[in-house]
């Protein structure tokens, strides 16, 4: 194919269905299968916008270097508007070529039947909602509409009135949620999100204009000091046998590194690539004890898929927490690529998640420590390209890390056992806080599918929030308290968000959609409030379901 040819609807469909890795960028087709497996951020990212118009999302995490090296993997050009496909790892149905082409020969050959086959169009909506794939087909051969179905039913027992079961009750609250914000943010007509994503647009160019994207070193000043001193106290207090203190002042030491480890992992010191790493590796691995490439897989894809509970790992939190009603049925996360039940672990701790966030919080980096190596063991990280070297640079780091912190610290500096558990659980708690900042922002924040016809700006101003607090204590939440700028532009480096969130503010305002922020105290208010929400309806299921037993074990009908 030559790289200016026009390419259809139906030719990307039908390449798609052939298994091929097509994302459309600017106008242009780029098929990405041979960079599938050397891709830096991994390849569920590319496979959540397969089929899609990726523009924005392209722009918004890759330096001119990356965006420049797309032209070597483009196919063809499109012309017009370009309508959104559902991507396969969504659930999104792709005919092949063979399967068009029946389709247009049966066509042309009965006249009388074009109009019914010409319905059966190439952007079938297919939603995956609780675990069950739902497709809806345009599909005249069907003698019998769904209503005429309903009617039929209710025509044969007009007396029986089941009750619903837990799956219908999860579709219905997931039902009135999109309703709810189909009618509180902007319409998704294309006129709509074509102007939001041009004023995106014009307010992501008059940020590089002002330097935003500019690293400005001189923020790392202060919080070096930072963590020279904590680092000092920790080793004074453990020396002076004050184990619980220096276990605390090392806990918060990691609690502050990882705010640079995260721009790291965003390539938002150096922009580059290697020495990015190298800082993100050096804390996160040698230092922390975590995987930096598993936190980037993992962080990635929640930026592209933000709180879909199907999609986003984020919110994949069972048996703990669920922040939707549709983790409250088995769902197949795509992203672990397995089922996760919501099985009696689950129903116990989820009907009172509102009383354990903070204390299961407090154990949170002990799960963090158990991903990374998973992560790290099974593999999942790039093997090829200029990423291959990140996972054996990893490795070797977090035996680094054990061997400083539990072999020469905890095993020799510590004398009983007692007191090497105690020195554990305390530095891993006091890390508490930063678990509390990732979920703060999203946790209260919508669930919902809106489809694939909502912008990414719009999309990340709906499931994202802001947290208010003055500015001397910015080095408390180490800016991702501003988590509504940070996902609009990922790569900024993080001390210009303050600066930045005006600009947001006023971009609010023009595209008519209310920013979200919320003071420290409120914010956890409003998370509380929402488990608690998804708690009582919980329990509301769990009593169907034990009345439905009761019915079926009685013999009702």
């Amino acid at each position: 194919m030559g790289l200016q040819q026009t390419l259809s609807r139906d030719d990307v469909e039908a390449m798609i269905g052939d298994g091929k890795a097509i994302v459309i960028y600017e106008n242009r087709v780029l098929r990405l299968d041979s960079w599938l497996h050397k891709h830096p951020g991994g390849d569920k990212v590319v496979f959540h916008m397969v089929g899609r118009d990726a523009t924005d999302e392209f722009n918004a995490y890759h330096s001119d270097k990356a965006k420049a090296m797309s032209h070597k993997f483009q196919i063809g050009r499109i012309d017009g508007v370009w309508k959104n496909f559902v991507p396969p790892i969504q659930g999104g149905f792709f005919r092949t070529k063979e399967m068009i082409d029946d389709v247009l020969t049966i066509s042309t050959s009965s006249s009388s039947r074009s109009s019914s086959i010409s319905s059966c169009s190439s952007s079938d909506e297919v939603h995956i909602h609780n675990g069950s794939v739902a497709q809806k087909r345009h599909n005249s051969f069907n003698s019998m509409t769904d209503s005429e179905e309903v009617q039929k039913v209710t025509i044969a027992s007009p007396s029986v009135r089941e009750p619903p079961t837990s799956a219908e009750l999860i579709a219905e609250y997931d039902r009135k949620l999109v309703e709810h914000d189909l009618k509180k943010y902007p319409s998704l007509d294309y006129r709509t999100q074509t102007f939001i994503t041009n004023k995106y647009r014009e307010l992501e160019a008059m940020l590089q204009r002002e330097g935003y994207f500019k690293c400005t070193y001189w923020g790392y000043g202060s919080e070096c000091v930072r963590y020279i001193i904590l680092a000092a106290l920790s080793y004074y207090f453990l020396q002076t046998k004050w184990y619980l203190l220096s276990a605390t002042c090392l806990g918060l030491l990691w609690h502050q590194l990882m705010f640079t480890a995260h721009d790291a992992a965003h390539r938002a010191i150096t922009g580059s690539f290697f020495w990015d790493n190298i800082i993100g590796g050096l804390i996160a691995n040698y230092i922390s004890g975590l995987s930096i490439g598993w936190w980037k897989s993992s962080h990635n894809v929640h930026h592209f898929v933000t709180n879909d509970p199907v999609h986003d790992p984020d919110i994949q939190q069972l048996p703990f927490f669920a922040v939707s009603t549709k983790t409250l049925n088995n769902i197949f996360s795509t992203y672990y690529n397995r089922l996760i039940e919501f099985d009696a672990a689950a129903q116990v701790m989820v009907s009172i998640q509102n009383w354990t966030y903070y204390p299961v919080l407090c154990l949170g980096r002990f799960n963090l420590h158990r991903l990374s190596w998973e992560h790290l063991l099974i593999g999942k990280s790039p093997r090829h390209g200029e990423a291959a070297w990140l996972r054996y640079y990893e490795i070797v780091g977090v035996i680094a890390f054990w061997y400083w912190y539990g072999y020469l610290l905890v095993c020799l500096q510590l004398p009983t056992f007692s007191i090497r558990v105690c020195y554990v659980l305390v530095s891993h708690i006091a890390t508490m806080p930063l678990h509390v900042q990732v979920t703060l922002s999203h946790f209260a924040m919508s669930t919902a599918d809106l489809g694939v016809s909502e912008s990414f700006a719009q999309k990340m101003l709906r499931t994202t929030m802001d947290v208010d607090c003055p500015a001397w204590l910015d080095f408390l939440h180490g800016g991702l308290q501003f988590q509504a700028v940070h996902h609009l532009f990922p790569r900024m480096p993080r001390h210009n968000f303050r600066a930045a969130q005006k600009h947001v503010i006023d971009f609010c305002k023009i595209i008519g959609m209310e920013y979200r922020i919320y003071g420290f105290v409120d914010g956890n208010k409003a998370v509380l409030s929402k488990l608690e929400d998804i708690a009582k309806q919980a329990s509301i299921l769990a009593e169907c379901t034990n009345h439905m037993k009761k019915e079926a074990t009685s013999g009702l009908t």
